[in-house]
């Protein structure tokens, strides 16, 4: 009995390893630790993903690709590159080349690859206008070092950086057919193919929901319709204990929202709190905020994911903080104060504790649709600022800390 007791929790381990590896990469490789796992659990992955969140699991012996849709338009994260996110001409060029990739050769020239995207682009009605602009050559270098680093491209001879003249390139044809995560088929357009993927799944409901819990730092009720926060509200106790357990993720569940932890941080692209100069000052600007907003949110009275942030309040923190740490943060901020605050306000907002004002998904909603839900009430949820202000999001207060004497 305690051998087979034993063999229980090794084997659910082993799977939990499995499926946190397939959500923080879902393409694996086999050299990737935890790829054994994946391919010896492979049928139980398979069915564990598609039913409880509605993804799509492909294991062959040389990837594993989970396949992600469902996300609301908006809500995902972009592909980065060294100096930040893929720009939309890093992202022309990724789907031209991976369109060029899907019929041609198993091995080409750079230079038979650059031209055959340059003529994929004018069939697609697409102008890269001039083609040996650095502008251009960065953003199709960019693209072409992506789908190295996916292997889709494997470098033979010579490499894609654009520093040579040339190189012998193999592709990988399988993995190529493994990229979109939607059936291109079904578009007619790139709005009905971005449409296709942010669709809900099989599971309606219960899908969006926890798709929502496990890809986005935060979900707040006020960005669910009046069934998604009815659901939430109802099943949040049982999926808490089934995210913990094969996840490993721990839930925080509050009337505003809920947001999964990762006690290990091996989940998230996005470190906070971390360090450096941008962490470090959105860490004490929240606590900054929080301190000085936090009785206009925590009154009695309607439900409050938010407040407005006062126009300026954030510059003023920030100018308060460089001057007891600018010998300590980087020259580069201290001495561009405004660049500081739109690097804290980008990262904050990034981690869901910043937002800015503007009509939810809740808001649109009309009391029959509440009441039919019999869901919570969660318009206005963030007070009656015009559109754009910065609103400081509940789960901020979970960041408050305090400067230590030493700190000033």
């Amino acid at each position: 009995m305690a051998e087979q007791h034993e063999h229980d929790i090794a084997l659910a381990e082993e799977r939990r390893r499995a499926v946190r590896a397939l959500l923080g990469q879902p393409l694996l490789h086999p050299t990737h630790d935890e790829f054994p796992l994946v391919r010896r659990h492979a049928d139980w992955l398979k069915s564990w993903f598609g039913q409880f969140l509605g993804y799509r699991l492909v294991v062959e012996a040389g990837f594993a690709r989970l396949f992600k849709t469902g996300l609301p338009v908006g809500q995902g994260r972009p592909l980065l590159r060294a100096t930040g996110p893929f720009t939309q001409r890093s992202y022309a060029y990724l789907t031209l080349t991976a369109a060029v990739l899907l019929t041609g050769p198993e091995q080409l020239l750079l230079s038979q690859l650059v031209a055959d995207v340059r003529s994929a682009a004018v069939e697609a009605g697409i102008d890269l206008g001039d083609v040996d602009r650095p502008v251009e050559r960065r953003a199709l270098t960019t693209a072409l070092r992506q789908l190295v680093r996916w292997r889709v491209l494997v470098e033979e001879q010579g490499t894609v950086d654009g520093d040579q003249e040339e190189a012998l390139l193999t592709v990988d044809r399988d993995l190529v057919t493994h990229l979109l995560a939607a059936p291109i088929g079904r578009a007619g357009s790139a709005e009905e193919f971005i449409a296709t993927a942010a669709e809900a799944g099989p599971g309606g409901t219960r899908h969006a929901v926890r798709r929502r819990l496990v890809e986005c730092p935060v979900v707040y009720v006020d960005d669910l319709t009046a069934k998604e926060r009815a659901w939430l509200r109802k099943e949040q106790r049982r999926d808490e204990r089934a995210f913990a357990d094969y996840t490993g993720l721990h839930a925080e569940l509050r009337a505003e929202g809920a947001a999964l932890l990762d006690p290990d941080d091996e989940l998230s692209d996005v470190d906070f709190p971390g360090t450096g100069t941008v962490a470090q000052a959105a860490l004490l600007t929240v606590e900054a905020l929080v301190r000085e907003l936090a009785p206009a949110v925590s009154r009695g009275g309607p439900l409050a994911v938010g407040v407005p942030v006062p126009e300026g309040l954030v510059e003023r923190i920030l100018e308060g903080l460089i001057q007891r740490h600018s010998r300590r943060w980087a020259g580069s901020y201290t001495g561009n104060p405004t660049a500081l605050s739109d690097a804290v306000v980008d990262l904050l907002t990034q981690v869901g504790l910043l937002g800015r004002a503007g009509a939810t998904v809740a808001d649109s909603e009309a009391d029959e649709d509440v009441a039919a839900e019999r869901a919570v009430d969660a318009r206005n949820a963030r007070g009656d600022a015009s559109d754009g202000t910065l609103v400081l999001l509940a789960a901020a207060a979970r960041y408050a800390v305090l400067e230590s004497e030493g700190q000033r």
